[in-house]
């Protein structure tokens, strides 16, 4: 399974400044298998230890950080010398040791040429925790799930994903139909590891929703593993109302919603949690467009969103058959699952970290804004092929934005001031914007 993010781990190896390497992500989006098949691929040898249940090693690091001495119990654990730039380390689960995360300071310092990847979920929540974090002494890498391009090539081969690297929107229309079809799959298989090498494998999407449960299964439990009695009840009643709060037309997120009654104070702290695990995607309202966009953020107004579409549609109950029949799927939920999708690939591009705006006093709302390059751009996202963009030209023309963006299923067109990609290019966000001006 190829994924995109390798490509970056290649680039920090080969990074003479390069620092100990911090990989985060929630949980089973791939972080162990990156990790590992980039050892496999890129050094000599590996030596992978997990924290996970390994109470030796936990205790190795409990005592003296010194990395000679942490170098030699590493080789010793693994059969794998260590301490040299042919062998990469992992330190897995890394959560599960805080101590580690502390030694990482010291391997920068002491034994930079030691190529070192420190592999872990929850790390956001451990260092609320009041866990030591080796500030300014590390570098850092997010994993999610796969982006729609990543599910392309473990599942279509690389022919259509190139065609959307290149930003060859002649030939992106003429095979429209192929990528719409690929795109529902994709909203229905998501882009967890698992459930898609299960999809690629045996075309399954019985099995796929099978996996997709045990994963949600799987996150509910951590909820009272890492979280105390009240605060992991709170975080269950956060996560499962999220299906029911992106069915509403606006999205924005309602505590009552969560529980009649229910306040902010209440709830801060279990949404920050699954924010911090990787779990929820946070998007703030701004109040207008000015730059930065930060600085105009509301924090107490905003939308959340899953991880991975497919987790969403399992926990909305989605029946597969909705992959079969034309493109209702992407108006389900009022289009939650299409904005579901564009945020998932916005926050896995790296380049893009979303806003949305809304009017004080009345219903007008654009999807989703972003800054780039020192321009402000609007976003709206479009469920079907309804072109029309009512919301949009009169935000633009209020805030005298230039370049205006609209996701459908429509082809690729350029207005000048607003240009519309095609929903299965989001990916490309924000370059193919200013494709026909050069930029």
């Amino acid at each position: 399974m190829y994924r995109t993010a390798l490509e970056k781990l290649i680039r920090w190896k080969n990074d003479p400044r390069r620092k100990p390497l911090i990989l985060q992500g929630a949980r089973q989006v791939g972080k162990t298998w990156l990790a590992c098949e980039f050892g496999s691929t890129q050094f000599q040898n590996t030596a992978h230890v997990t924290f996970l249940d390994n109470v030796g090693m936990k205790a190795v690091f409990e005592g003296s950080l010194d990395p000679k001495r942490l170098l030699d119990a590493i080789s010793a654990e693994t059969g794998t010398p260590a301490g040299n730039s042919d062998t990469l380390i992992i330190l897995d689960e890394v959560q599960e040791c805080p101590r580690a995360l502390t030694a990482l300071k010291l391997f920068q310092e002491q034994r930079p040429e030691v190529p070192l990847i420190a592999a872990g979920s929850l790390l956001g929540v451990a260092l609320h925790r009041g866990v030591s974090f080796p500030v300014g002494k590390v570098d850092h890498l997010n994993l999610y799930p796969l982006t729609f391009q990543e599910f392309l090539m473990a599942t279509e081969g690389s022919a259509l994903s190139d065609l959307i690297a290149k930003r060859d929107f002649d030939l992106m229309d003429a095979f429209s139909e192929k990528f719409t079809d690929a795109l529902k799959r994709y909203y229905f298989v998501g882009g967890m590891p698992e459930a898609v090498a299960l999809y690629a494998e045996e075309g399954d999407y019985a099995a796929v929703r099978a996996v997709q449960d045990r994963l949600l299964y799987d996150y509910d439990h951590d909820f009272s593993k890492y979280a105390d009695g009240l605060l992991a009840e709170r975080i269950r009643d956060v996560w499962r109302s999220i299906p029911s709060q992106l069915a509403r037309e606006n999205k924005k997120f309602i505590y009552t919603a969560v529980r009649p009654g229910a306040r902010a104070r209440n709830f801060e702290e279990a949404i920050r949690w699954l924010v911090d695990a990787g779990l929820l995607l946070c998007v703030n309202r701004v109040s207008k467009p000015g730059l930065p966009l930060a600085a105009y953020q509301d924090p107490g107004i905003f939308k959340l969103f899953m991880l991975d579409v497919g987790l969403l549609g399992a926990a909305s109950r989605l029946p597969s058959n909705t992959v079969i029949e034309g493109s209702l799927l992407f108006e389900e939920f009022k289009g939650a699952l299409s904005e579901q999708y564009v945020c998932q690939q916005f926050v896995a591009s790296d380049s893009i970290i979303p806003y949305y705006w809304s009017a004080e006093n009345s219903s007008g709302e654009v999807d989703f804004i972003y800054d780039h390059d020192g321009n402000v751009v609007p976003v709206e996202v479009k469920a079907e092929k309804n072109v029309r963009s009512r919301s949009l030209a009169a935000f633009t023309k209020k805030y005298g934005i230039e370049r205006s963006v609209r996701l459908s299923l429509s082809g690729y067109r350029d207005q000048g001031w607003l240009v519309n990609i095609p929903l299965y290019a989001a990916n490309e966000l924000p370059f193919a914007a200013w494709q026909q001006q050069g930029q």
